[in-house]
């Protein structure tokens, strides 16, 4: 079955469909949503929710980007608002042209829980702009007003991630 086709069985309420949906793009949003909250029982509330929105949502889908990209934004879009809605996020003061370290070279692979273990370890503000910037490619502009923080603080608050889990990095042995 096609993405298209798929897309279009789920508007028609198809659950044969909707299953296939969900389960295609479950695993995709719940890394997501793990990168955004530290908790997995939260993490698997927001899987939910944007799932939910997802299905509901798919008649203002316009094929005009990817599919996969429009799931990804309702899943970033949902952590956010998590995040907003139990007040978790927490900003340090901005730092006005703080210079940036180089990147330390990590001479082992990491896998994916490592990565998670070392982001849970950020604070949330540290952890959610890292994300918006490092992983999904936003830009501190976007960030800044999906946030509604200014754009050094966007900034610092990357920087300050960077140099964080470059120490932690350090710390177990990676860099």
């Amino acid at each position: 079955m096609t993405e298209q086709t798929l897309i279009q069985a789920c508007i028609r309420q198809e659950r044969k469909a909707q299953k296939m949906l969900y389960e295609q793009y479950a695993p995709l949003v719940m890394g997501i949503c793990r990168r955004y909250l530290k908790s997995e029982e939260d993490a698997e509330d927001v899987l939910v929710e944007t799932m939910y929105k997802v299905l509901s949502k798919l008649p203002e889908f316009k094929s005009e980007g990817s599919f996969e990209g429009w799931v990804r934004r309702i899943a970033v879009n949902e952590c956010l608002m998590s995040l907003r809605k139990n007040q978790r996020m927490s900003f340090s003061e901005d730092i006005q042209d703080y210079d940036m370290p180089t990147a330390a070279t990590v001479t082992e692979q990491l896998n994916m829980e490592e990565i998670l273990r070392v982001l849970d370890s950020l604070p949330a503000g540290y952890r959610t702009v890292f994300n918006l910037y490092a992983i999904e490619g936003y830009k501190h502009r976007e960030i800044a007003d999906m946030m509604g923080i200014s754009i050094n603080t966007s900034k610092s608050q990357f920087a300050l991630a960077k140099e964080r889990m470059q120490d932690i990095l350090q710390k177990r042995g990676f860099g």
